[in-house]
């Protein structure tokens, strides 16, 4: 799925109902329950961000590129890391080609200092980055902003982001206060590695975003991954629901079950069994304390428990 739209293309009405939401999630294979739909749907209506937390690989980020997908916008995608400022989030000035600048005016002369001053720190000098473009798009039509894994950021860009969650606006001092004419679809995203500050949350509709239940989890394998067969689709989900009641370090997501699908097709399986498992539980578990704890033995029950759960569906 791509995470951009032809912006020539007139952004699609947005739902008018949280079934109309369901649709519309469901069109693009994404398969919510009705409390994730609501929360969509009341944040398209009300125009507030929405803020999904939740553990890693449980379809926050999905969310945002399948809303761009199905409202006909684009995705403006602000990935959060350590360290990230302004000059990467916000805006930056093109040092280089306001050096060039400089020179020529000074190569050709009869320039006043404090003008040239002025020339230089126009918009034409701006390099926009993903919250300006999303405030300012060029064509005009609000996009999805997605503020992605906000958690790895510092303290101090969430005190930034309060302006831009509050008002839709950036401050730049040399060009003055930049306001949305009409404010982007907000999705933020956090894997809840630290605890965003209240001031965030107070200003988004919040939703977690859980693991899916066994019969939510087939129909998104069945969506995803349409070559598994019916019993090994059935299998790989009872294996999973079961594997996520173990004590480990990091139980496996939505994502990680259909990676797992995927290397199991690939291997022309039509049904598990214990030795396909131990040989490709790294598509699956992601720590090797994790994998370790899947012995043979418990590889065997869990299949055997897998295998007895789906023929008793």
């Amino acid at each position: 799925m791509t995470p951009f739209v032809d912006n020539k293309r007139a952004p699609a009405a947005l739902p008018a109902t949280v079934d109309a939401t369901l649709a519309l999630l469901g069109q693009h294979d994404y398969v919510a329950d009705r409390r994730l739909a609501t929360a969509v749907f009341l944040a398209l209506k009300l125009g507030r961000p929405l803020f999904l937390e939740g553990e890693a690989g449980v379809g926050k980020t999905e969310v945002a590129k399948v809303l761009a997908a199905g409202l006909g916008r684009r995705l403006v995608r602000l990935q959060c890391y350590e360290g990230l400022d302004t000059a990467a989030a916000v805006y930056e000035w093109n040092y280089p080609r306001q050096m060039v600048e400089i020179r020529l005016a000074e190569a050709a002369g009869g320039v006043e200092r404090s003008e040239l001053a002025h020339d230089i720190f126009t918009t034409r000098f701006l390099l926009r980055r993903p919250l300006l473009q999303a405030l300012s798009p060029e064509d005009g039509v609000p996009p999805v902003l997605l503020i992605d894994e906000l958690d790895r950021a510092d303290e101090p860009f969430e005190a930034y982001l309060l302006e831009v969650l509050s008002d839709f606006q950036v401050t730049i001092p040399e060009l003055g206060t930049i306001r949305a004419a009409a404010p982007p679809v907000v999705v933020i995203t956090s894997n809840r590695t630290r605890e965003i500050h209240d001031a965030i949350k107070r200003r988004c509709l919040y939703h977690w975003v859980d693991y899916p239940d066994a019969n939510r989890e087939l129909a998104i394998l069945r969506r995803k991954c349409p070559a598994a067969s019916e019993t090994l689709a059935r299998q790989i989900v009872a294996f999973t629901q079961r594997l996520r009641g173990l004590d480990l370090f990091k139980a496996p997501g939505i994502a990680e079950t259909l990676d797992w699908a995927e290397a199991l097709i690939a291997l022309d399986r039509i049904t598990l069994d214990p030795q396909t498992v131990a040989d490709t539980l790294g598509a699956l578990l992601k720590y090797q304390d994790d994998i370790g704890a899947i012995t043979p033995d418990v590889a065997a029950r869990l299949v055997d428990e897998a295998q007895a759960a789906r023929a008793g569906a």
